[in-house]
């Protein structure tokens, strides 16, 4: 990949997840292959597969993933936004790929969390301190990123789970968390 010339909006569909809303799908100019590992070193990213060349993104609303040669952009408003937010994701991967010298590539796959991987680093013991009902209820909401785990009093505060709160704040920035 030399320089990312354009992504072109292929094709708009309803997103199923937010009603009122629509994925946007685009095709590269080129193949992203090659920039696709040092676009997997940014923040946001949830899932990346090296083998299928394939990386998620969390944004402020719903995902964002990359192919080689597409790109899908889940709960955006409409097509002019659509345009928009595949304009700027061309200026971000060409900077990238500008900066790839200073970059090291991932090669290893990246998942997200579970839930269940979420709530066993809680305290899990249903306090309901956070203003949630449980610590599941919690979970939840740290990988929707709508809470930040300093927001559990237990893990903000207790030595014994300094641990624990360094996974989460590591789990929740990975996730883009607020």
């Amino acid at each position: 990949m030399t320089h990312l010339d354009s992504i072109t909006l292929t094709k708009t569909i309803p997103c199923l997840a937010e009603p009122g809303k629509i994925i946007v799908i685009g095709k590269p100019s080129c193949a992203l292959d090659e920039v696709i590992p040092y676009l997997a070193t940014l923040p946001g990213v949830i899932a990346y597969n090296p083998f299928a060349c394939t990386l998620t993104f969390r944004r402020p609303r719903g995902f964002m993933t990359l192919y080689s040669g597409e790109i899908t952009i889940t709960q955006v408003d409409n097509a002019e936004e659509g345009l928009k937010l595949l304009e700027a994701l061309k200026e971000a991967i060409n900077a990238t790929w500008e900066h790839r010298a200073e970059l090291i590539p991932v090669t290893s796959i990246q998942k997200a969390p579970r839930l269940l991987d979420v709530w066993e680093l809680l305290p899990r013991s249903n306090c309901g301190d956070c203003g949630e009902a449980t610590c599941m209820a919690f979970a939840a909401s740290l990988l929707l990123g709508n809470r930040l785990p300093d927001e559990c009093p237990i893990i903000h505060s207790n030595p014994a789970f300094a641990d624990r709160r360094s996974a989460l704040l590591t789990i929740t920035d990975s996730q883009g968390g607020t």
